[in-house]
């Protein structure tokens, strides 16, 4: 299973059409990288870490923001379901724990194996943080048509 399997599973989990959710934010929003930023109705923010192996998933302990921000009302950890229990035993205690399993048509869906601990400090996000936030997603919207440009023009020669 690879990370964008994964990111694409959480996005429908979460709900596209109910929040605004814009992935690999790393610039922009005062914020560390954030693999999908997600925002809420009522103005408060998700982070979800997508890990797709073992170490990658007990390296994230040594990032120096140690996912703690007053801009993140809640924290979630995506894995793979093959890494739930090393997940479980490594991952914040105050994160959440989204599990990507695969059905036997090969779609991918996430279950909540673990609810997170909501940051008590995190504040509303503002109109004019919710308006970058949307520009940055369109900036992703461009770069994605870009690739898949590059993709078809590649498949044609």
């Amino acid at each position: 299973m690879k990370t964008l399997d994964i990111e694409i599973a959480v996005m429908l989990h979460i709900g596209i059409r109910q929040n605004l959710i814009v992935p690999n934010i790393d610039y922009g929003m005062d914020l560390y990288e954030c693999d999908i930023l997600s925002l809420n109705r009522t103005g408060y923010a998700t982070e979800v870490e997508i890990k797709v192996s073992k170490h990658d998933l007990i390296k994230d302990k040594e990032k120096w923001h140690g996912h703690h921000n007053n801009k993140i009302a809640d924290l979630f950890f995506a894995v793979p379901e093959k890494l739930r229990e090393i997940a479980l035993a490594h991952i914040p205690k105050r994160a959440g724990l989204f599990i990507a399993k695969k059905d036997y048509d090969g779609f991918i869906w996430v279950e909540v194996v673990k609810n997170c601990l909501r940051n008590k400090d995190a504040v509303k996000w503002s109109d004019k943080d919710r308006c970058k936030l949307a520009r940055l997603g369109a900036m992703r919207i461009l770069k994605l048509k870009e690739k898949i440009r590059k993709l078809q023009n590649q498949q044609l020669l």
